[in-house]
Parts: C-alpha cells; structure tokens; sequence
C-alpha cells in the first residue's frame, strides 16, 4: 500500500478561507502549579468554536464541482458537523448532517444555523455513522468523513506546523485530545516528520478508549458502548487511517476520568475565561494527569490542544461539582457518628481548620446517625489524615470521593420523614462563608436543643445557604427567636412550609 505524504499534505492544505490561525497563549497559572511551561494551542476560537473546520473545509475544497452540486452528508456530534455546514455553506453545496439523540442542543442548532439539514439517529456516533452509509448511497452525496480521510487529518495537521511556527524554542511534548483519532493522527504524522524528538501525547476518557485500547492490542478494537459526557470523543472504534498513523507515531495516551476531566474545564477557565467543552478540556486534564504521574520531570514545555467550547450550559452545574474532587480540592465521606447532643460539635472541631463544604443528616436512628459529609481539602493524601481523626475520636468512617452513586445521587437524596422528629422547627440559615461560622452557631444554640435536619452546600457565594431543623419543646419557641435574633445571621421559619410538611415533617 502506499501512504500519502502527510507532511505535503500539510503544508498544502486548504484551511485558511474559514479557518483562522488561533493563537499559542502561555498558561501562566496552570504552568506554575504544575512546574512546567504550558501554553495552551486556542482551536475553541475557531468559527465553529472547534477545530474542526479544518479537516472539513480542506476535504471538500477538494471535492469536484460536480460532487458539491448534488450535496454532502456527514455523521457527527457536532463540532465536525458545524465545520461541515459552515464549510457547504461557503461552497454554496447542499449538506445533510446526521448527529446521535444525545447531542447537545447547542450543537445540533449551529449546524441549523449555518443552513444545514439535521437528522438525529441514534445514541453515539457510530449509530449515526451507519445510518449516514445508508442515506449516501440512497440520495447519491459525497461522504465527508469526521477523521478517517488524508484530507482530513492533513487539515487537522496544520494546527502541528502552527504550533512549530508559533514556538520555534524547545518543545517536550504535545497534548492531543482523541476521538476517533483525526486530531491526533495528523498532529502526530506532521510533527514526527519534522521534529520528531517532540513526544506526542494522546488524551481519551476512560470510558470512551478506543484508541488507547486498540494500541495496546495491536490492532482496532470496537466498543460495545461509549460515554457520554464527553460527547466530541464519544466514538466507538477509530478510523483505520488514524489507528494506522497513531500506532505507529504516538508515544503515549493517558486516560482521564470525569472529575479529572471537570478539573481541566475549570483549569482553562481560570487561565483564559472560556468554558471549554469536556472534550475540548482533555488535553489540560492530560497535563494535570502527566505532571502529578512523573513528579521528576520539571520544568518542561508542554503544548495541550483546547480543541473545542461547544458547551451545553445546563452541564456546568455538573462540572462545577466534580472539579471540585478532580483537583483534589474536596473529599466527601460516610461519617456514623452517635445519635447524642454534642456530637456535631466534636466532629467539627476535627476538621482542624479546614472548611466543610456540605453535610446532609436527618434523624432516622435513636442510636446512630449517619452523615454525608464535603469537607475541603488541601492535597489528595489529605483525606487519610482525616480519615485518622475521624477514627481516633470513635467516629466510623467510609471515604466515598470515589463513588459514583455517591457523588451522582446520594448526595441529593438524604433525608425523608422521621417517626423519631417531633417539636421540630424548621429554618433556611445564611450563614457567612468564612471559617468559624458553623461553631458560632453551635456553640450559642441552647445545649438541650437537638439538631434533626442539617443540609449545607458550598456554592462559592458569599453566603452559605443552610436549612436546619431544631428539636425545640414548645416552652422554648421563645428562647429558639432570642437566640437567631443574637445570632445575627439571616434566617426564614420554614416551619409551617407545606413542602417540608409534604416531604420532611410529621
């Protein structure tokens, strides 16, 4: 067989009508935290927010006349897709898209704005791939691959010579997001072809790893199913083309999960104020994973691809929640602590300062009461030594930072009616968020009240919003109205609430 010559390819592709070349920005934050030099390579300031107008514009500036006149069709998640339609657009060509159900929406309306027809089929990309095989040939349109074509992946490729333009000094590595490979692979063909002492470096969530599996054994391996949050590099199995040159070329793919993968969204936004997408945030999380995995190497320069920024804005809740853990930032535990006054109060002068950023109880045991507890920390080993205080002070403990159901679902469902409840009061706090505000309250509240319900969660406000519910007896209501009138913190009776009567209350 013979191969092309990506590095012609390259450096004759036809990128530049639409395309732009996005800049090489030093991530000044990221590279001190980390002891390394990083610079971030911008492809979400593309028109598309994505890089993948490249590869798209350059295959179909190729295409006949005649091709363009009946029209093209791609399968895709989105970001190809919009690199598609904006391309067809320009060419003044008919484009069909098909994209999976899961698509986000913003996606699925950038590619109808660009004038493009969208069909949906499909859970991942390669539902919608086969079903795009069957509308070709039905409707007679030419195919434009999302990364398995020369065309293709020599217009990705010319991100590699940007990159040796922009920074013609020392360069160790490079870091490249993975989806079905086009990326990596013509990053990979053009580098090695004229620098190839700089490492290239692969980046594929753990739960979509098709390429890192597929390395590993020698040759393609097929997924049965993909995941989804990271949905631009949700692909089942990678081009033949791309296993082709990444086998051959790669020298490394590190595999980042969910929260690392949030940590890397947050980690770029703190560096240039644009929230990437989670495929577009691999590379950054590939850069955390390397410098914490071979804490010898310092000092190097390091390149990671922001690949993209099409994100869905109802996700950033989600991402925002799970950063926290992926920077090792935050620890969460099952903390079984006796059902008597007092306890809540040894248990937070264990924290030795640090901050708790969310505790859900509500009374069900006479005996035990078993909490969900967020607490801050300030390194990954730090929770070991919490885990050591809890136990010192006869509290059993369960470290739940790396359950899924825990960190998904539990966290959100604590709660329900109690038979042990009754005199309950029920209050939403604001307490300040600063340290030491959760012991003012404990230590003014009465010693013979009991706490029944306690919700906190830290959401970076400038207060804490609390709901907590007080076992107080009926003489006491009173001195229960003193006490949050000398506390001073702002607070509402949430008592008579009908949705606590609903879901809570007696």
């Amino acid at each position: 067989m013979t191969f092309p010559d990506y590095r012609h390819e390259v450096e004759h592709a036809m990128v530049y009508d639409l395309a732009i070349k996005t800049p090489l920005v030093h991530a000044r934050k990221f590279s001190a935290q980390f002891g390394h030099t990083v610079h971030f390579k911008r492809e979400e300031l593309q028109p598309v927010f994505s890089f993948k107008l490249r590869g798209a514009f350059n295959k179909m500036a190729h295409l006949a006349p005649e091709q363009r006149l009946r029209g093209v069709i791609c399968a895709s998640a989105g970001n190809h897709a919009q690199g598609v339609a904006l391309s067809a657009k320009h060419f003044g060509c008919p484009a069909l898209i098909v994209m999976p159900v899961t698509t986000p929406l913003v996606k699925v309306m950038a590619v109808q704005q660009h004038g493009a027809q969208t069909v949906l089929f499909g859970e991942s990309y390669s539902d919608a791939y086969q079903h795009a095989l069957t509308l070709e040939q039905e409707q007679g349109l030419t195919f434009v691959h999302p990364f398995d074509d020369p065309l293709i992946i020599a217009g990705q490729g010319t991100i590699a010579r940007e990159i040796l333009e922009q920074h013609p000094n020392k360069i160790d590595a490079i870091f490249v997001p993975i989806g079905g490979g086009g990326l990596l692979a013509g990053i990979a063909a053009y580098i090695k072809a004229v620098a190839p002492h700089i490492r290239v470096i692969g980046v594929q969530t753990l739960d979509s790893n098709a390429m890192y599996l597929s390395k590993q054994k020698g040759e393609r391996v097929a997924l049965s199913e993909v995941g989804l949050f990271a949905d631009g590099t949700a692909v089942k199995q990678v081009g033949a083309e791309t296993f082709r040159i990444v086998n051959e070329l790669v020298d490394d793919i590190i595999l980042v999960d969910t929260d690392i993968l949030c940590a890397g969204i947050l980690d770029a936004y703190n560096e240039t104020r644009m929230i990437l997408e989670p495929s577009g945030a691999l590379s950054v999380a590939g850069v955390r994973i390397y410098a914490e995995r071979y804490p010898e190497r310092q000092n190097e320069t390091l390149i990671a691809i922001t690949s993209g920024a099409n994100m869905n804005f109802d996700r950033l809740r989600f991402v925002a929640e799970r950063a926290e853990l992926g920077e090792a930032r935050e620890a969460i535990f099952a903390v079984t602590m006796p059902e008597e006054r007092g306890s809540f109060l040894r248990f937070c002068a264990l924290l030795d300062g640090r901050n708790m950023t969310e505790f859900n109880y509500r009374m069900s045991d006479t005996r035990a009461a078993h909490v969900f507890v967020g607490i801050a920390i300030r390194h990954r080993n730090d929770q070991h030594a919490l885990m050591q205080n809890f136990s010192q002070a006869g509290f059993d403990a369960l470290d739940i930072s790396q359950d899924e159901l825990a960190k998904l679902h539990l966290r959100h469902m604590i709660g329900g009616k109690s038979a042990l409840v009754t005199e309950e009061c029920l209050y939403r706090f604001e307490f300040p968020e600063k340290p030491g505000a959760l012991l003012n309250f404990l230590n003014k509240m009465a010693p013979s009240w009991n706490i029944s319900l306690f919700h906190y969660r830290n959401h970076g406000a400038d207060v804490g919003r609390v709901l907590v519910g007080i076992q107080v007896p009926a003489n006491e209501r009173n001195q229960l109205a003193q006490f949050i009138q000398t506390l001073g913190y702002v607070a509402v009776d949430e008592t008579h609430n009908l949705v606590y009567r609903l879901f809570l209350g007696q």
